[in-house]
């Protein structure tokens, strides 16, 4: 059985492809690097993260972009003896990108790239540039070898339809570049918001499977079908194959964007995105997750849910494959390597070593003291997905500061207004102490800090994070003391998408991991022993 989601926590805009006995999934990463996340599976039940390609300033650098922006809708396919993955680097969407300008900005920057691998642990090669004509890219690669370039068109003209269809053009594979004209070969229905096509050949169709009604809680799959490559492309029956629009009792939300892969006995799957609000506000907090069911296709050509409900399912029936579970990861990073665990990611610069080191102090993360915790340039941020509504963290660091610009702790975090702080700092009144920044996005006061706590000087601290669904505790220890608990109950169902300032983007999921800030520039670093991640049931304590 599967148990959906099976990517949990932010793992967006699923692609999906079957090399030999192989499943790979890429999804999106948006402005956390490296771009691109790439879980393998050889049953469809079980799950790991393969790595992410996007790990060189030569195929990403996203320093200066807003939040929300970066890695757009990676497309996955394999041909001709290689993995070509199609991404989008997206300099410009929403308020937050148009420097305070009222409503949502017209003119956006998506730049589509293609790089291959022979393998797919790489080494992946440096990008070819595509277009930048609108997002969500994909290629199709014909059965007469020839390929072609699909994306979603962007119109930035008054009065007209932001979301303009779904264009095609053929790339040259000599000549590693788009040849011949576009063709928008699908306009969308009355949905809207027409994006993420995927192309398939079935049967003497061309099948066009797109999302429509914007990634939120009108999202769902459309499909579309033609003789010819270049339409025109008749409509579902039914339009849409799977949503939860009309649903709002659906376990999981928010379906859409989704994409296709046959087993070797012949049954088709659907991967989409997906999510999961909490019980209690609605928010998901965990963003856009990543599903899969079985889907048929019927006796008419159309491809339906096994129901023909077009419903996403929380158990899905898994096919009939050998099963390949993988060994789960520790709930403990100890950071004894060189290397930083998969598991953790940092934001937008492609030269990690200005913000981290595992070997200046071996057994500890060692991080420098770099920009405020909003900055989109150098910030010194390292977390990792939350993955399920109720979990703990925590970490121990070794930190003295200075003065007030320098800041070390604990970070749960969505985006650079959107966020709980515990950090250490210092002060010439208060001395070293421990406090709370929240920044709140959706509130009348934006910055709101707890009182500060005296802290000892020259000892490590333990920093600790309790989170049950929309409710977020700190704690802290000194030594072997016990735990001391902060008596403010913080709201964690702000670290989502859905709470937001009007106009501003908010596509991404949270975090939780470490940081440190010298906004005085002389780089200050902080040492932190271990990150422990722990999921567990509902404390209704808290």
């Amino acid at each position: 059985m599967i148990h959906n989601p099976i990517l949990r926590g932010f793992n967006p805009d699923p692609s999906i492809v079957r090399v030999g006995d192989d499943y790979y999934i890429a999804t999106s990463t948006f402005e956390w690097y490296p771009g691109v996340q790439i879980h393998h599976s050889r049953d469809l039940v079980n799950w790991r993260l393969a790595g992410r390609p996007l790990n060189r300033a030569s195929q990403l650098d996203m320093r200066g972009a807003p939040d929300s922006c970066g890695v757009w809708a990676p497309c996955l396919t394999y041909a001709d003896g290689l993995f070509w993955l199609i991404y989008t680097d997206v300099k410009r969407y929403g308020r937050t990108s148009t420097g305070g300008a009222g409503g949502s900005a017209s003119l956006r920057d998506f730049h589509n790239y293609l790089v291959t691998s022979p393998s797919i642990d790489g080494p992946w090669s440096d990008p070819v540039h595509m277009n930048s004509s609108g997002f969500d890219p994909s290629l199709f690669h014909d059965d007469d070898g020839r390929k072609y370039f699909l994306n979603q068109l962007w119109d930035h003209r008054p009065g007209g339809k932001r979301f303009a269809g779904i264009v095609l053009q053929e790339y040259s594979v000599e000549e590693r570049r788009l040849v011949g004209s576009r063709t928008n070969i699908f306009a969308g229905t009355e949905h809207g918001l027409t994006e993420a096509p995927h192309l398939y050949r079935r049967d003497g169709y061309y099948y066009l499977l797109t999302a429509e009604g914007g990634t939120g809680w009108n999202h769902g799959v459309t499909m579309a079908r033609s003789r010819e490559l270049l339409g025109p492309y008749e409509l579902h029956p039914d339009v849409n194959v799977l949503t939860t629009r009309s649903r709002p009792d659906a376990a999981l939300q928010r379906a859409g964007h989704a994409d296709l892969v046959d087993t070797p006995d012949g049954r088709t799957y659907m991967v989409y995105l997906c999510g999961r609000p909490l019980r209690n506000r609605g928010t998901c907090t965990l963003g856009r997750e990543t599903a899969i069911q079985e889907v048929v296709w019927g006796e008419d050509g159309w491809l339906r849910t096994l129901d023909g409900e077009g419903m996403p399912q929380l158990e899905a029936e898994a096919p009939d494959l050998p099963a390949h579970p993988f060994e789960p990861e520790p709930a403990r990073a100890e950071f004894d390597g060189a290397d930083l665990p998969l598991d953790f990611q940092w934001l937008r610069t492609p030269y990690p070593e200005e913000l981290f080191s595992l070997t200046e102090r071996p057994g500890h993360l060692r991080l420098f003291g770099r920009e405020s915790l909003g900055s989109t340039f150098r910030q010194a941020l390292v977390a990792r997905r939350q993955q399920a509504h109720c979990f703990s963290a925590s970490t121990a660091v070794e930190f003295e500061p200075e003065h007030f610009q320098q800041q070390a702790g604990l970070a749960c975090y969505y985006g650079a207004a959107k966020f709980h702080y515990l950090y250490i700092t210092r002060d010439d009144e208060l001395g070293k102490h421990l406090r709370v920044m929240s920044s709140l996005p959706n509130h009348l006061q934006a910055d709101a800090f707890t009182a500060p706590i005296a802290l000892p000087e020259g000892v490590p601290v333990e920093l600790r994070v309790e989170v049950d669904e929309e409710r977020l505790v700190f704690a802290y220890r000194v030594g072997d003391g016990p735990w001391q608990w902060l008596p403010q109950q913080l709201d964690a169902s702000i670290l989502s998408d859905e709470a937001s300032a009007p106009g501003q983007p908010n596509f991404t999921g949270a975090f939780v991991g470490m940081a440190c800030q010298d906004m005085a520039g002389t780089a200050l670093h902080a040492d932190f022993d271990y990150f422990e991640y722990r999921e567990r049931p509902y404390l209704s304590r808290l």
